[in-house]
């Protein structure tokens, strides 16, 4: 039986991960900064990196519930 907990954190994890990255990408896209007052590179980098592993700590949430 699946757990009502673990769905909405996967869900929430889901969202928010595919948020940040498409955030992430149309920025890089329209060459303005990701985060003001860092490295372009470093923020970019970082935030896709976060935002990977929050789509994927999503996926895993609703593969085990």
């Amino acid at each position: 039986m699946e757990s009502g907990p673990a769905i909405f954190a996967g869900a929430a994890f889901v969202l928010f991960g595919t948020a940040l990255l498409l955030w992430t990408v149309a920025r890089m896209r329209l060459r303005q900064p990701v985060a003001h007052g860092v490295s372009p590179v470093a923020s970019a980098t970082l935030s896709l990196l976060f935002g990977l592993a929050a789509l994927g700590g999503g996926i895993w949430c609703l593969g085990y519930a």
